[in-house]
C-alpha cells in the first residue's frame, strides 16, 4: 500500500510538470525563443538655428508725470470742485479756496500804489521848477540835489507798491486751483472747509496716464551672467541694445502697445543688489493703471545656432536632466543635458545635444537603455526654433547697462530607468 501510494504521488508531479512545461514559451531559452519586438516612439532631428529669445521679470507700472496739487496760499478751502477719480485736463479748476481776505489785501495794495504815485507825481513837479532856477543861480546846488533825490526816491516807491500789487493779484489768482497737466486725478486729501495751512498744503495728486512708465529690476548675478554669455557668442543683442518691450498683464494678456527702454540705472541699489530699469509704453486708452504689477518681457535678443529639444522629452532625475535619443544602432541611449530657458512647448538645450541628433518624443515610459526602437512618426513636429524662450518665474533687467540672464526652468521629473 505504501509503495502504491508513492507511485501515485510520482505520478501527480510529473502530470503538474508536463502541463507547465507545454505553457506558452515554456523550455525555450533566451537565445532560441521569440525576440521582443522594437518599441515604437516618435523622434526629433536636432537642427540649431539662430533663435529669437525673451527675458521676462515682474515689473509695475507709474505715471510718466504725477504731479502733487498744492495750495499755494493760506486760507480756507472754500469748494472742492472736481469729481474725485476722475480723468481732468490741463488748466481744468480743481478747488476754490476762500478768495475774501486776497480780494482785500488786493484793494490795499492798489491803495498803497495810488498814494506813491500820487508823491512821485509831485516829487517831479518840484525838480522841474527847481531845475530853471538852478540854471540861473536863483537856487543852491543842494536845493536842486534834494529835488533830484525826492523825485528818484518816489519813483523807486511806485515800483515797490507795483510789486506788492502783484503778489496781491497771485495770491488772489492762487485761491484757484487748477491741474497743471492731463490725467487721471485722484481723491481728495482735505475736505470743504478745511483750513489750509504752509506745512499742510496737499490737497491731491493728478496722475498723467499716456505714456506710462513700467519699472523693473536686474540682479548683479544676472547682468554678469549675461555679459559673459554675449563674449561667448551664445547670446547676441539687438543692435544699439533696442529692444522692444511687451507686457503681460495680470489676466495673462498682452498689452497691444509695445514700448522700449528709456532709463537704466548706472549703479546698483545697496539694499537689494539690484539696479533699476525703466521703458516706456503708450496708454492711449488708459488700460494701463498706475501701480499693476505685470510682467515685463524684453524682445530682440537672439541665441545663435541654438538648439531646442520638446519640453515633454528632457526629464530631471538624480543626476540631473537628461533626455532619450537614439543611436546609431537604433537603439535607445539615455543622454545627459543641461537646461536653458523655456521657448513656447520647447527648451534650449545649452550641453548634450548636437545636430542631427534624434530625440525621443513619445512612448519613452517604458523604455530600456539599449532596447531596439521603432520611429513610427517621422513627420512629428520639429523644434520650434523661431518661437521666443521665455525664462519662468524671473525677474531682469536692462540690457542697457547689461544683459539678463535666462533662468533655467525644471523639466518634467522622473528617474531614468535602469540600464538591462
Amino acid at each position: 500500500m505504501k509503495t502504491a501510494s508513492r507511485c501515485h504521488a510520482i505520478l501527480v508531479l510529473f502530470c503538474i510538470v508536463l502541463a507547465v512545461c507545454h505553457l506558452p514559451g515554456c523550455g525555450k531559452d533566451q537565445k532560441g525563443g521569440a525576440k521582443r519586438p522594437p518599441a515604437e516612439v516618435t523622434a526629433v532631428t536636432i537642427t540649431p538655428k539662430d533663435t529669437p529669445v525673451v527675458f521676462e521679470w515682474v515689473g509695475q507700472t507709474e505715471s510718466s508725470h504725477l504731479v502733487e496739487i498744492r495750495s499755494r496760499v493760506e486760507g480756507f478751502l472754500d469748494k472742492r470742485v472736481y469729481e474725485e477719480g476722475s480723468f481732468v485736463k490741463a488748466g481744468q479748476v480743481l478747488f476754490r479756496i476762500d478768495p475774501r481776505n486776497f480780494q482785500a489785501a488786493l484793494q490795499q495794495a492798489n491803495g498803497e500804489l495810488a498814494q506813491q504815485q500820487a508823491r512821485w507825481t509831485t516829487a517831479k513837479a518840484n525838480l522841474a521848477r527847481i531845475k530853471p532856477l538852478a540854471d540861473q543861480n536863483a537856487v543852491s546846488k543842494k536845493d536842486l540835489d534834494d529835488a533830484t533825490g525826492n523825485e528818484q526816491q518816489a519813483a523807486a516807491s511806485v515800483l515797490s507798491a507795483q510789486g506788492n500789487v502783484r503778489i496781491a493779484e497771485l495770491n488772489l489768482s492762487y485761491t484757484v486751483i487748477t491741474s497743471p497737466v492731463t490725467g487721471l486725478s485722484s481723491q481728495a486729501k482735505k475736505q470743504d472747509g478745511t483750513y489750509i495751512s504752509a506745512t499742510d498744503s496737499l490737497l491731491t495728486y493728478v496722475a498723467k496716464m499716456n505714456p506710462m512708465w513700467v519699472t523693473f529690476s536686474m540682479s548683479e548675478n544676472e547682468w554678469l551672467l549675461s555679459g559673459e554669455a554675449v563674449k561667448k557668442g551664445t547670446l547676441r543683442f539687438p543692435p544699439e541694445h533696442k529692444f522692444a518691450v511687451e507686457l503681460v498683464l495680470a489676466d495673462g494678456s498682452i498689452y497691444p502697445q509695445q514700448g522700449h527702454l528709456i532709463f537704466a540705472d548706472p549703479s546698483f541699489s545697496k539694499e537689494t543688489g539690484t539696479f533699476l530699469l525703466k521703458a516706456t509704453m503708450e496708454n492711449p486708452k488708459g488700460l494701463l493703471k498706475p501701480g499693476q504689477f505685470v510682467r515685463v518681457r524684453l524682445k530682440g535678443a537672439i541665441r545663435p545656432n541654438a538648439i531646442v529639444a520638446p519640453r515633454r522629452a528632457v526629464f530631471e532625475g538624480a543626476k540631473g536632466h537628461f533626455v532619450w535619443c537614439v543611436d546609431k544602432e537604433g537603439t535607445a541611449e539615455v543622454r545627459n543635458v543641461t537646461v536653458g530657458e523655456w521657448i513656447g512647448d520647447d527648451i534650449f538645450i545649452t550641453k548634450g545635444l548636437a545636430a542631427n541628433d534624434r530625440v525621443l518624443v513619445d512612448g519613452v515610459m517604458m523604455l530600456a537603455e539599449g532596447m531596439p526602437v521603432k520611429i513610427v512618426d517621422k513627420k512629428a513636429p520639429a523644434v520650434a526654433g523661431n518661437q521666443p524662450a521665455v525664462p519662468a518665474g524671473k525677474q531682469t533687467q536692462s540690457p542697457s547697462s547689461g544683459s539678463p540672464s535666462p533662468q533655467s526652468p525644471a523639466a518634467a521629473k522622473t528617474a531614468p530607468p535602469a540600464k538591462k
